[in-house]
């Protein structure tokens, strides 16, 4: 794929679908700036994967609930390779349990985890992106914050939250070429659901469509897609990857 761009911002990008998001676009020629909040070792063995292929990569640490935190990392970023191209907010969290079971205190940390933190990336970036009048951005969303799930009423809330807010950045970056889209993931093939029994697996697997679990690298390559050049006239889109779970 095609990039005017030169780096891009990954949280939560030591693991799972940021990892491969992550490998993807380091593969296509973008410098990626890895986060972590916490397992330095993770992250690191990350980086060093990428530059033995070749690859540019670094590593920053933070927490991208600080708003403090996410504008200093951005300021670094910015300091370091004179800019930002784009941004990926993939970094978050689930404490499920039905709805009247679940304290106001889980639903709050979803929704900072995945949604706060993801509106303080995104804002932070439109100021950085503006000045170059140019950007793109992913919010990594989820199928359960389009159609709802038993158990995850904070998480849904989260997701649907990060699907309405890229469209309304959307509104605001096109004022300066920059992008704004979101991607929702259905059932994923990672390391968190890796120990589900294989008869459990095929009871989702019998209501997708595609007949099989999507993985990890279908997702980067959509990421990639709507960072891309190649999805220049795309803005304010949700870019389902479910294997038509839910369409």
């Amino acid at each position: 794929m095609q990039f005017t761009g030169k780096n891009v911002l990954i949280t939560g990008a030591s693991k799972g679908i940021g990892a491969e998001i992550a490998k993807t676009l380091a593969s296509m020629g973008l410098k990626v700036w890895i986060n972590y909040r916490s397992n330095a070792e993770v992250a690191d063995a990350l980086k060093n994967e990428l530059e033995e292929k070749g690859y540019k990569a670094a590593v920053i640490k933070f927490d991208a609930t600080s708003e403090s935190d996410f504008v200093e990392a951005i300021q670094t970023i910015v300091q370091s390779d004179g800019g930002l191209s784009y941004l990926v907010n993939n970094a978050g969290v689930v404490r499920d349990k039905l709805a009247i079971k679940m304290k106001t205190e889980d639903f709050h940390h979803v929704i900072d985890n995945n949604l706060t933190s993801a509106f303080i990336g995104c804002r932070e970036a439109l100021k950085v992106m503006s000045k170059s009048r140019f950007g793109s951005v992913v919010n990594v969303a989820s199928i359960i914050g389009e159609r709802g799930n038993m158990g995850q009423t904070n998480y849904s809330a989260s997701k649907g939250g990060m699907i309405a807010m890229s469209k309304s950045f959307a509104y605001e970056g096109a004022l300066r070429n920059i992008r704004f889209n979101s991607v929702t993931p259905g059932f994923i093939e990672t390391d968190m659901n890796a120990n589900l029994k294989d008869e459990l697996k095929a009871d989702y697997v019998k209501n997708i469509p595609l007949n099989r679990l999507g993985s990890a690298k279908e997702v980067a390559e959509a990421v990639a897609f709507l960072l891309s050049d190649h999805s220049s006239y795309i803005t304010g889109e949700t870019l389902k990857v479910n294997g038509g779970l839910y369409m």
